[in-house]
């Protein structure tokens, strides 16, 4: 099990999936469920990370309000990402130690962050199942490939 001090996020972070501010609701809900991750980064056409939307935020968008007692589906789902984005999401560098991470992810009780590398932007994303990953791996005896 000592070998799990050995991982970083980069051993296990997963090659990230990507929408632009202007993808609809409905979309997203797609990729979310193609993909099976709860966390997508939003980049412009530049590649710069945006923000971050989970599939929490999709709910938040059918929230009822006074000013909206039954939110019509299609509506909700044909706005665009941008309205609903955490627009300053945390990050996690790729060298983070899982260590870390996995305090993070506790603490923050968040189940994905994208990684990002001060010289090269959004490099990944990191999930819960990554890090259990890992640890049954490391349980298993092996290091970081």
């Amino acid at each position: 099990m000592y070998e799990f001090l050995d991982y970083q996020v980069r051993d296990v972070m997963s090659k990230p999936v990507t929408v632009e501010p202007d993808t609809t609701l409905a979309e997203v809900e797609r990729t979310l469920e193609a993909t099976g991750f709860n966390g997508l980064p939003i980049v412009s056409d530049r590649g710069e990370l945006l923000g971050w939307v989970t599939s929490l935020d999709l709910l938040q968008a059918f929230r009822f309000t006074p000013d909206s007692i039954l939110p019509h589906y299609d509506d909700i789902m044909s706005q665009p990402v941008s309205g609903v984005m955490s627009r300053e999401p945390e990050t996690i560098a790729p060298r983070m130690p899982l260590t870390r991470l996995l305090e993070r992810m506790v603490t923050s009780r968040n189940k994905s962050f994208p990684v990002v590398d001060p010289g090269e932007g959004l490099v990944g994303v990191v999930s819960r199942d990554d890090v259990m990953r890992a640890l049954r791996k490391a349980h298993a005896g092996y290091k970081p490939a």
